[in-house]
């Protein structure tokens, strides 16, 4: 072999590693679902990948519950195709449902039932056999943190309670891929933190989480990825800072001085800077848009050190999920 060409193809010693992506678990294609005539999904096109929280964002009646629904294998497409880790879902139910865990946003409980049997009653459906129930049964009870209710009326239980309970009945079968359809509504500000902690642990357990919410404050912190939906069609999906960037041509940037004394001098050194406008002093801070590149981001940083300008803070001001939502969306229903 030619020994240049074999140095052609081997990598620069100094070039970073990248790490595989993770293998894609959903598999979305030209999704399309109509009930009499009206279109639910518009040619739907959509991939996540193994190990993700992603968020599904969109009005109501946008089309979320029919795209979840579908996934679970519940209800039949129109048109297009869609595959958990590689099964579809129309010619390979029964496989879904193995590999799928469905939490709808509404579910009954059985009354005189308590907890314990309450899942039994489930594992049995799921054909876990009976050998083996108990000590599933005791594995969810203790990842959902329910052990001390196991003997406890489920009718009776608080919502968010109930939503453990469902959430533990949703994992006896041990899915791969989890789909939780408005799992926050309702909750109090403490059973949706625990219930994000949950999430969190899930994912370090390898699940892939799909979960739809419009509490978009919280979809922010726990998911990966988003998926933007509206009137049946995604208008944006990807990770959530990417988005929140692509919404915003000039980023946002807070200069906090430890003097207020330099601020005129400052002033007058970003009004200078390249790519630097709306420069305006705020008390001791400074807010000012920078249409730059990370690189020119530090040396913008440099610039103002070299010139001896003391801060304490250089934070740039984000887009949040919410303001994406709302800039995105028109409110219209499919």
């Amino acid at each position: 072999m030619n020994p240049e060409a074999q140095e052609e193809k081997s990598a620069p010693a100094d070039e970073p590693y990248a790490a595989p992506a993770p293998p894609v678990a959903v598999q979305i294609k030209g999704l399309t679902k109509a009930y009499e005539g009206q279109v639910a999904l518009d040619k739907l096109d959509l991939e996540i990948r193994e190990g993700e929280i992603f968020g599904y964002i969109g009005p109501n009646g946008a089309g979320k519950t029919t795209t979840l629904r579908i996934l679970a294998a519940l209800l039949w497409p129109t048109s297009g195709s869609a595959k958990i880790h590689g099964a579809d879902v129309v010619r390979e139910p029964r496989r879904i449902k193995e590999l799928v865990g469905y939490m709808p946003d509404s579910f009954g409980v059985y009354d005189n039932m308590t907890l314990l049997e309450y899942l039994d009653f489930f594992a049995a459906a799921f054909r876990i056999v009976r050998s083996k129930r108990r000590r599933v049964i005791d594995d969810v009870l203790a990842l959902t943190d329910l052990g001390s209710k196991r003997d406890d009326q489920v009718s009776a239980f608080s919502r968010g309670m109930k939503q453990r309970a469902c959430l533990a009945k949703t994992l006896l079968h041990n899915p791969r891929v989890l789909i939780l359809d408005e799992p926050a509504s309702g909750l109090d500000p403490r059973a949706r933190i625990e219930f994000r902690e949950l999430l969190r642990e899930l994912q370090k357990m390898g699940k892939t989480v799909i979960v739809s919410s419009h509490i978009l404050t919280e979809l922010s912190t726990i998911c990966n990825t988003v998926g933007i939906i509206e009137t049946g069609k995604l208008v944006a999906a990807g990770a959530v800072e990417d988005i929140l960037r692509s919404l915003s041509t000039h980023r946002e940037f807070t200069l906090d001085l430890l003097d207020r004394a330099d601020s005129e001098r400052a002033v007058g050194i970003l009004e200078k800077a390249g790519g630097v406008e709306k420069v305006e002093p705020v008390g001791s801070s400074i807010r000012f848009s920078l249409q730059a590149t990370e690189p020119e981001v530090a040396e913008l940083i440099e610039l103002l050190v070299s010139e001896r300008i003391r801060f304490t803070a250089f934070q740039e001001e984000r887009v949040d999920l919410e303001t994406a939502f709302l800039t995105l969306t028109k409110g219209r229903l499919a």
